[in-house]
């Protein structure tokens, strides 16, 4: 099993990076981290609605929602009473992929590997 949390820490990020998001890693994806990658930051992004809320203010069906993504970070209100979602994740923010292991009665989430959005694709940062 993997997961992946997606750090944000481009922008206004950059001096108070977060992990905004865990994604969980569909089965069939997994030969594959390049594309293990592409999955959560595709997850990620706010094109049809938002990915980090569930339900958007005049739309009968949020298209960017989804089961796989874990909102880990309490979303802002402002003086209004308005929620707001979180960003798309882009380039200089991070993703640390993460490896379930299991043995006897006990399993535990370990870091892999850890990697930072480019302008194309993924590069390996240490973790």
């Amino acid at each position: 099993m993997m997961q992946i949390d997606v750090i944000h820490k481009a922008f206004s990020d950059k001096d108070n990076p977060r992990t905004v998001a865990t994604v969980t890693i569909p089965k069939e994806l997994l030969n594959n981290v390049d594309h293990c990658l592409e999955y959560a930051y595709a997850n990620t992004q706010n094109v049809f609605g938002s990915w980090s809320k569930e339900n958007v203010e005049g739309q009968d069906e949020n298209l960017d929602w989804g089961d796989d993504v874990e909102v880990k970070v309490p979303l802002h209100v402002d003086d209004e009473g308005k929620e707001w979602g979180l960003r798309s994740t882009s380039v200089g923010d991070e993703m640390v992929v993460k490896i379930k292991v299991t043995w006897d009665d006990h399993s535990e989430w370990r870091v892999a590997q850890k990697y930072e959005v480019a302008g194309i694709g993924f590069k390996k940062v240490k973790a």
